[in-house]
């Protein structure tokens, strides 16, 4: 990560913080009387190859303590009502700015994978993971929504895994590679803005 970029990471991350800090505690409220605790959901990710750190979100599904692999439809009747509305609007990664803050992320970059794929495609995630993961990026907006599709319709863990492993993996990969080649801190701004528009048309 440049210097740049990491600068930018910081000033963002404070300044929001300031801002959404009355947004992030209601929400807090909300969630505990809504759904009960935890309110937040820590789970393992890698931000390089050999390194992991705990990503900070708020918690969208029933808790369950098998918590492993990525979410499809085997899981969707496990996302609450206001996790639901929480991941549309995306409200449930506000706590990542911690993560960014820590320099474990950044805004921009792909998103952090899970352990167990990182160790099943080293070749794959030693290019990728040569990009400070972020909480948005090329790949996710670009990607997000048929990698939702295609997962929505595995009904079980095994079809998850292999329709992620199979399809996803790759696909992201090639974007995010694209994006490495060339990333500065105007297209990092730009997808910050895209990925905000999003959110806005899906509302």
């Amino acid at each position: 990560m440049t210097a740049s970029k990491r600068l930018f990471d910081l000033g963002l991350a404070v300044l929001l913080s300031v801002i959404l800090l009355p947004v992030l505690l209601g929400l807090c409220v909300w969630l505990l009387i809504q759904q009960g605790r935890p309110v937040f959901y820590v789970a393992e990710r890698m931000k390089s190859p050999t390194k992991a750190f705990d990503l900070w979100k708020l918690r969208t599904m029933t808790v369950m303590d098998d918590e492993s692999g990525v979410t499809g439809g085997d899981k969707s009747n496990r996302i609450t009502p206001a996790g639901a509305w929480l991941r549309r609007t995306r409200l449930d990664e506000l706590p990542q700015l911690w993560n960014i803050l820590c320099g474990d992320i950044s805004f921009v970059g792909p998103r952090p994978p899970l352990r167990e794929y990182v160790e099943r495609f080293p070749e794959i995630y030693a290019e990728v993971l040569r990009s400070r993961p972020g909480v948005t990026g090329f790949a996710t907006i670009v990607y997000h929504r048929h990698e939702a599709l295609l997962l929505a319709r595995c009904q079980t863990p095994e079809e998850t895994d292999a329709v992620y492993a199979r399809l996803c993996v790759p696909a992201k990969a090639r974007l995010d590679l694209i994006y490495q080649k060339n990333r500065n801190l105007c297209l990092d701004i730009d997808l910050i803005f895209q990925t905000i528009g999003g959110i806005i048309t899906r509302q």
